[in-house]
């Protein structure tokens, strides 16, 4: 090993500075301290356990809330449902309604349109009776007067 000389310097430097320090006694700790102490001890667990319970206060209160706020949204979803079911029914009404009306209407119009083809099938009967009558009048005259041509009569 080689060592240099300044560094045997600097321990043996060390060394001697060591020996000649001088431990100083810890000094005895009296009843005032410790009571000190443990009073100190005792309020800090004091604050520790009312942390705690704060804490748990704090835990409870938040549940509290977030139940408060699951009661009230589910009393919302519940009012919106109950409205919507409202109105879906309000809608089927209206719907049922306006089809009873439609076909009311669509019936009166069957009913018309019943009533319109009779009257025309009457008065082609009427008419056509009419015609086929005075035809045959025509006709009844026609013949007479040519029978009476044909009997030599004169023709008025």
């Amino acid at each position: 090993m080689t060592t240099t000389m300044t560094e045997q310097q600097q321990i043996k430097k060390v060394v001697g500075n060591a020996e000649t320090q001088t431990v100083e006694p810890v000094p005895k700790v009296s009843n005032e301290d410790t009571d000190s102490l443990n009073q100190s001890i005792d309020q800090a667990k004091a604050a520790h356990k009312a942390y705690l319970g704060a804490q748990r206060k704090l835990v409870t209160a938040y549940k509290e809330r977030q139940k408060q706020e699951q009661m009230a949204y589910k009393e919302i979803e519940a009012q919106s449902n109950l409205a919507c079911d409202e109105t879906v029914e309000r809608a089927l009404r209206l719907r049922e309604k306006a089809e009873q009306e439609a076909e009311k209407s669509c019936n009166k119009a069957k009913e018309k349109a019943r009533e319109a083809y009779h009257d025309s099938v009457k008065e082609a009967l009427v008419l056509r009776t009419a015609t086929v009558e005075q035809a045959w009048q025509v006709s009844t005259e026609t013949s007479e007067k040519i029978w009476q041509i044909f009997q030599g009569e004169t023709v008025r």
